[in-house]
């Protein structure tokens, strides 16, 4: 396969003009660190970003930053971090739980859209997207968006760039907002809850006033089998129902009190202060009991969104039907489901019991061959497939970027 490491923005244009003139299909890599996740891909050419890695602009005081799209995520968190700020949606790292290195890239984190904790209350990673330069499909640029929040007074043509997997257009350069870093952060810890029980109390806390930040469940199974992250929370090892809370340090105190009163009825609550809540919650963030390293690193690995009021009793009944594991997130709409690996991912399975109550189901982790034999990403129903093509079409008429990559057999 060849290699073609791109400059700039030019640099991307000729590259897909080219491409466009054999009608040959490229795969866009920055680092690659999200390469084993969707359908495998049959390419003749990589598209590397990863010399397109500059902060082109970063105004703390604005809350803005603007950067090339191979620029290291670790590298533009860091500056971030420096500074007290963070991206309020938490980006997924998924190194250990590929088994990859951490070489996470901010086109790669807009492009997957995979967001952590913090989307019930700041939103997912296209909430923050404010502006974009990117190369269609026809091998031309165009500028999406801008430098403030509200500049949009047609379509918001940059949101559609997240969550698209680098199939719309090939992203150069991406302005996002920042948020301050909280002061300070408790985590609410209730141990022995079962998933249905679990999954009540985070509704009863998501739906109190104290403004919680982060809700999940590690169902005893999966906290036995998890490493670092939940060592904090120390023994014995059953399950735990996780509820954050951040802002100033008297606000979370105070707030972590009430709520902590508000949950009397399941049991008695322990609370994890800062860097222990940190560490926790990165760990869920990152499904990191499953991570590839683990005791559960050769299980296939789904993530599964749902209405949350259904979380409890979904995650339950495929961890029974499955012989699997699962964590949940997002107070129960979000599910990581650990499967025992089987040539089909038990995917009929899987996806009979999501529609039923109506979510959708992503293959993050299995081997090529299995990802080969079953669709990765939800199959979507007849209209809203044909509108996402409709779409497609209008940005990459020929299908040459990362072909194939979103649904099985359209890769030739």
């Amino acid at each position: 396969m060849d290699t073609l490491k791109v400059r700039d923005a030019r640099d991307v244009e000729q590259v897909v003009r080219a491409a466009l003139a054999s009608e040959q299909p490229l795969e866009i890599v920055g680092h690659g660190g999200k390469r084993l996740i969707g359908q495998p891909m049959a390419t003749n050419a990589l598209l590397d970003l990863s010399a397109l890695n500059a902060v082109t602009s970063y105004e703390p005081n604005e809350l803005i930053i603007t950067v090339q799209a191979g620029a290291p995520l670790a590298d533009v968190l860091s500056l971030i971090d420096s500074k007290n700020q963070q991206f309020a949606f938490e980006p997924i790292n998924t190194a250990s739980l590929l088994g990859t290195p951490n070489k996470g890239t901010i086109g790669g984190m807009i492009g997957a859209g995979l967001v952590g904790p913090r989307r019930i209350k700041a939103g997912g990673a296209r909430d923050h997207l404010l502006g974009a330069h990117a190369v269609s499909g026809f091998g031309d640029s165009f500028k999406a968006g801008g430098r403030v929040v509200k500049n949009v007074t047609g379509y918001d043509l940059c949101k559609l760039l997240a969550g698209s997997w680098g199939t719309l257009a090939v992203m150069t350069e991406v302005t996002l907002k920042v948020m301050p870093r909280p002061e300070s952060e408790r985590t609410l810890v209730l141990r022995g809850l079962d998933d249905v029980i679990a999954n009540t109390a985070m509704t009863a806390a998501l739906g109190s006033p104290f403004d919680v930040s982060g809700a999940a469940h590690v169902p005893n199974s999966a906290y036995r089998a998890a490493a670092s992250g939940l060592d904090d929370l120390g023994s014995p090892r059953e399950a735990i129902t996780l509820l954050r809370l951040e802002g100033i340090t008297a606000s979370a105190v105070h707030r972590a009190v009430a709520l902590a009163k508000l949950l009397a009825p399941f049991g008695a609550v322990e609370i994890l202060e800062d860097a222990a809540s940190v560490a926790v919650w990165r760990s869920v963030r990152d499904a990191q009991p499953f991570a590839a390293s683990g005791s559960l690193g050769a299980c296939t690995v789904w993530r599964i969104v749902c209405p949350p009021a259904a979380g409890g009793a979904l995650g339950q009944a495929l961890a029974r039907d499955t012989g699997g594991d699962v964590i949940y997130d997002w107070g129960g709409g979000l599910i990581w489901a650990a499967l025992p690996a089987k040539s089909d991912a038990q995917a009929s399975l899987v996806r009979q019991r999501v529609n039923a109550v109506g979510g959708h189901a992503t293959l993050i982790r299995a081997s090529e061959q299995v990802r080969r034999n079953v669709d990765v990403f939800h199959p979507q129903q007849a209209g809203l497939a044909a509108l996402g093509e409709r779409v497609r079409q209008s940005f990459d008429p020929k299908n040459i970027l990362n072909r194939g990559r979103l649904m099985r057999g359209s890769a030739t």
